[in-house]
């Protein structure tokens, strides 16, 4: 498996832990450091391992899980350290992320998470006159 083949096993690992509620899996993705980051839609960047953490822990040990999928990604890998974009479709609504991986050893680790709204879909035709 090259390393770009790696880093999206890491991703799509990250997205079943996410639709699937499943805090332990979640865990295993993360790096466990304190120089982690992640901010979710609508609040504020968190760091520190414990603080991402248990950010997630209230997520997904919230009321339901939510239906996530991640569609149009790209990976670019700079040595030890990753990156994939895409787009989030999360309980019908669309968000743009970026997620960022370091390898360490003979794996990948998410270091950050970074989702927010957009507007459209960069696979929807665009109007007349937008520049991109």
């Amino acid at each position: 498996m090259d390393e770009e083949q790696a880093v999206l096993q890491v991703n799509e690992a990250f997205y079943d832990a996410f639709g699937n509620a499943d805090f332990a899996a979640m865990v295993e993705v993360w790096a466990h450091d304190d120089d982690i980051a992640c901010t979710h839609p609508g609040w504020n960047v968190l760091t520190g391992y414990h603080d991402v953490i248990e950010s997630w822990r209230a997520i997904l040990e919230g009321s339901a899980a939510p239906e996530i999928s991640c569609r149009d990604f790209r990976t670019f890998v700079y040595g030890d350290t990753a990156f994939v974009t895409c787009n989030e479709v999360v309980n019908g609504g669309l968000l743009a992320a970026t997620n960022i991986f370091v390898h360490r050893g003979s794996t990948w680790a998410m270091v950050h998470h970074h989702a927010g709204p957009c507007a459209v879909s960069p696979t929807e035709s665009r109007p007349s006159g937008v520049v991109h």
